[in-house]
């Protein structure tokens, strides 16, 4: 005799990191390597070319998680307080 129930599985999602604490990490990276932090979070979301952030504590990849225009938008609509 065979089951026919469907097995039901979950696969858990990975974590999600917030765009704001994957910024101050990122921050906090360049930083640490000497660089000014602002211009190259800004150069980097201008052109989006990675090489604007260092690869020091993974802040490249981190960066890579957040859509530049995602960023932009709730940059925008958080200095305009909406």
């Amino acid at each position: 005799m065979t089951n026919d129930e469907t097995m039901c599985f979950k696969i858990p999602k990975e974590e999600s990191i917030d765009s704001r604490d994957i910024l101050k990490q990122v921050y906090e990276a360049l930083k640490e390597k000497g660089y000014n932090p602002i211009n190259q979070i800004v150069g980097y979301i201008l052109s989006g070319d990675p090489t604007y952030i260092t690869s020091h504590k993974g802040a490249r990849n981190l960066i890579r998680q957040i859509e530049r225009d995602e960023l932009l938008e709730k940059m925008v609509k958080y200095y305009i307080n909406l």
